[in-house]
């Protein structure tokens, strides 16, 4: 399965897991506003990444 995908695909995964983890670390910390900002990076960081994909093909 992950033989699909190409060393720029997972590092955008990476990036976007990290993000959650980040923003999740941060707002369960009291840092509410700022967890949720980082938490909003996600879908963006993803859709990035589909972009990147539909522009290669």
């Amino acid at each position: 399965m992950f033989n699909k995908f190409t060393v720029s695909d997972k590092l955008l995964f990476v990036a976007a897991l990290l993000s959650l983890i980040f923003s999740e670390i941060l707002y369960f910390q009291g840092n509410k506003e700022d967890g949720t900002f980082i938490g909003l990076w996600v879908p963006s960081i993803l859709a990035f990444g589909i972009y990147l994909k539909l522009i290669n093909k």
